[in-house]
């Protein structure tokens, strides 16, 4: 369990969009990207009689949001694995700005919004922590200010 507890969950979609921007070509363009999220690969039925198109875009959007969904819910430990989780989510965000802005494939709203999601991640962390040893310390309401 201690592994898994200093694995960063957000790690998953951005191995997801490394994987399909780095797959066929040796990097693809940012066209090239766009045209792989955007295309359709699944359809839901809806009651409504229409049917729901979901691109892999938006399932790694999805999958993001759950991801950090359970990364918000890691972040309220505060142990030595806990400030590790933490470590390695703010190098993950490096990495994604990186990328972002140095590589072609990844200026997509898709890995904005996936690193974006890696920043909320790491400042998540980094704030339940100082609450949690603020608690934990009994500092007092005078000098919290």
């Amino acid at each position: 369990m201690g592994a898994l507890s200093i694995f960063p969950l957000m790690t998953v979609p951005v191995v997801v969009y490394n994987m399909l921007a780095l797959s066929g070509q040796a990097l693809s363009s940012v066209e090239d990207m766009r045209i792989r999220l955007d295309t359709d690969f699944m359809s839901v039925p809806m009651a409504s009689g229409v049917s729901w198109s979901i691109t892999p875009g938006h399932a790694l959007i999805g999958l993001a949001l759950v991801c950090l969904f359970f990364e918000l819910i890691k972040s309220t430990g505060t142990g030595r694995a806990a400030v590790m989780n933490h470590a390695f989510s703010l190098i993950l965000f490096i990495l994604c700005l990186v990328q972002f802005l140095l590589m072609p494939a990844f200026a997509t709203s898709v890995f904005f919004l996936i690193g974006t999601m890696t920043l909320l991640d790491v400042l998540a962390g980094f704030m339940v922590t100082i609450a949690s040893a603020r608690r934990d310390f009994g500092v007092d309401a005078a000098y919290a200010d």
